[in-house]
């Protein structure tokens, strides 16, 4: 077998990245898109060439102005897993070692033959060059057409009374049912969405209501309009009995608020395996549209 080269791209051979084509059907941005942005750049695009043909390809975002480092965003594979760790390997030596790896799939990929066969050879390339899985989101998104059965607004939501009611019920939310973004948030702000919502979601179309029980709060959503996409930003509730009910009631709204806004869909990211949380989500009219699989350097 012939052997493979792995280098960078150079300034002016950006198209070799599009050589190959997507392996998957997603709703992404561009290689060029991402280049005229600032987050992708040719220093930090790298490919396997085999007879000066791309069998892989593996680019790493920095959007302008970031305060963490790069993150695997497009890794593409056509050849052996082999390859694919080498090519990742040879990158992470010249970027100052392994980074995250976010591959985005189709929604139901599990369920599709031709999706799992497509990614398989990148998914264990990523593990053999030191990349460990640490789980899977979805994301979802709702639109006026899927939402007839959504909640209606509930007097028991009312707005949070400030900073200081947010960062106290935050504290005590021990694990978010929602946290949309959590990845961006880290990489470009080197915030922990689900310590530090609030300075993340700024601006002046963020809202925060609080789901309460006579006194007693019983939950808490923020949410973002002038973000890539109106979103339910974080939610979390508090252990108990009424959690179930607290979180429809906040869905629903945050969903009059941002629609009050004139948003004409919302997203939401949540863990795959919260299956009561992708519930009530689904209960008020949002669809998964993407799978997320997030990948740390071991000992991350």
């Amino acid at each position: 077998m012939s052997s493979v080269v792995y280098r960078p791209l150079v300034d002016g051979e950006e198209s070799l990245f599009d050589s190959l084509p997507d392996l998957l059907p997603l709703r992404q941005i561009s290689y060029a898109e991402g280049l005229a942005g600032g987050g992708f750049h040719p220093s930090r695009t790298w490919v396997a060439l085999r007879d000066g043909r791309v069998v892989g390809r593996a680019a790493w975002v920095l959007p302008p102005g970031a305060a963490g480092g790069p993150w695997l965003e497009r890794f593409d594979l056509i050849d052996t897993p082999r390859v694919g760790a080498s090519l990742l390997s040879a990158a992470h030596e010249a970027l100052g070692g392994p980074r995250p790896y976010y591959p985005a799939l189709p929604a139901g990929w599990h369920t599709s033959p031709s999706v799992v066969s497509a990614i398989a050879p990148a998914l264990v390339a990523a593990e053999s060059a030191g990349l460990v899985p640490h789980g899977e989101r979805l994301r979802l998104r709702w639109t006026p057409g899927v939402a007839d059965d959504r909640p209606a607004a509930d007097p028991s939501v009312r707005p949070a009374s400030g900073p200081a009611e947010i960062d106290e019920l935050v504290d005590r939310i021990v694990t978010p049912d929602v946290l949309t973004g959590s990845e961006t948030a880290r990489a470009v702000a080197a915030l922990d969405l689900a310590r530090q919502p609030r300075p993340w979601l700024t601006g002046e179309a963020t809202a925060w209501h609080v789901a309460h029980g006579g006194d007693e709060p019983l939950g808490l959503l923020g949410t973002a309009g002038q973000a890539c996409w109106p979103m339910l930003g974080y939610l979390g509730v508090l252990p108990g009995p009424r959690s179930t009910t607290a979180r429809a009631a906040l869905i629903g709204a945050a969903l009059t608020v941002l629609v009050g806004d004139g948003a004409e869909e919302v997203v939401a990211d949540a863990d795959a395996d919260r299956s009561d949380v992708l519930a009530d989500l689904k209960r008020a009219g949002f669809r998964p549209v993407r799978a997320r699989l997030t990948f740390e350097p071991a000992g991350a």
